[in-house]
């Protein structure tokens, strides 16, 4: 008996069927888009649209990268990357500066406003977190994460050249 539906799909001839219901991708895509979704209506407010979040994020945590850096650890392609810091150096949350050793490089440093942002988005975010696992008790909630992250070593075992999720 396959899992995906309620005949074997050898003796049908038929490719297996996998409901959304039952599909890990499909519930954690819609589940990705309903934190988008639920964070991006806290922080607008504060003038910081979700593709800058990504980057603010990520300079919280380690100011003054590279742009090649701060593509690496958002996920986006350098362009993306480079439009995104414009628009935030616009609006007064990064500046960017030569890097002094090569030239070629320009790193990415938060304004004092920028800076400024964190104690008042970071609880916001915290507050979707928390509200997501609501009801679940602290032990679900680290099993929870347990499989996240098994999930995220199992399909980056199976994409030829990887590089590292955490870089």
């Amino acid at each position: 008996m396959d899992a995906f539906s309620d005949k074997d799909p050898e003796a049908s001839g038929k490719d297996p069927v996998l409901p959304f219901e039952e599909s890990v991708g499909y519930q954690i895509r819609q589940t990705s888009r309903l934190f988008q979704r639920s964070l991006q209506q806290k922080i607008e407010p504060h003038g910081v649209t979700l593709g800058m979040w990504y980057f603010l994020r990520a300079l919280w945590h380690e100011d003054g990268m590279t742009q090649r850096e701060l593509s690496l650890v958002v996920g986006t392609m350098e362009p993306t990357t480079l439009t995104a810091i414009k628009s935030m150096e616009k609006t007064g949350l990064v500046r960017r500066v030569k890097n002094e050793d090569d030239r070629r490089k320009i790193n990415i440093y938060l304004t004092e406003r920028g800076k400024a942002l964190r104690s008042e988005l970071m609880p916001l975010a915290k507050d979707v977190v928390d509200g997501s696992v609501h009801g679940f008790s602290d032990r679900e909630r680290s099993a929870l994460l347990e499989y996240l992250k098994a999930i995220q070593v199992n399909l980056l075992a199976g994409i030829s050249d990887h590089k590292d999720a955490s870089a």
